[in-house]
């Protein structure tokens, strides 16, 4: 009975963190928001790696989304989509950004009803993607797979339009900070 107390503890332990992890999401969803109004300081280096590391992430995404079609249909058209659409969003967000030249460099703030849209458009499909998962877990499968009912090429259309989104918002930040640079602004 002594060897079973460190394997029920570890089991009460990872019950105990995935009871917290929904309590965490509306605090990460603040704290999202907060982070993506605050006014910033544009910096040349942090653009140019949010460039490559969200065109990295939209490479893996259009990649997974091709190999996923096998299972769930029009899944990697969703992503195309969702990517488009992100990226209209992201030059509208550029468009929208207050910008401030300041003997200390170049700020931006970005749309705080935009971001918020953002936000909330994807907080609830990702509600909502949960919730039909959960009410199609238990009916019988007709044709197709459980995961294309569960909704899961929305899911996705979802998160490709928030990483279309940055794309080309930190794109368009990158381009200000050239051309602020260019027109002899500090740096």
């Amino acid at each position: 009975m002594p060897a079973l107390v460190p394997l029920l503890l570890i089991v009460l332990l990872l019950a105990f963190v995935v009871l917290l992890v929904p309590l965490f999401v509306p605090l990460s969803l603040v704290l999202r928001y907060r982070a993506g109004t605050s006014r910033q300081r544009a910096r040349g280096w942090l653009a140019t790696f949010n460039v490559i590391a969200i065109g990295i992430s939209a490479s893996l995404l259009l990649l997974s989304s091709a190999a996923t079609t096998f299972w769930v249909p029009w899944a990697f058209l969703y992503v195309l989509g969702g990517l488009a659409g992100g990226c209209l969003l992201g030059l509208l967000g550029l468009a929208w950004s207050r910008w401030e030249a300041s003997p200390s460099g170049l700020h931006f703030t970005p749309n705080r009803w935009l971001v918020l849209a953002i936000l909330l458009a994807v907080a609830a499909r990702i509600a909502y993607g949960l919730w039909r998962a959960w009410n199609t877990l238990g009916a019988a499968p007709d044709e197709g797979s459980w995961l294309a009912a569960s909704g899961l090429a929305g899911s996705l259309a979802a998160g490709a339009v928030v990483i279309g989104y940055y794309l080309a918002y930190w794109s368009g930040v990158r381009r200000r900070i050239r051309r602020h640079r260019r027109d002899g602004g500090p740096a």
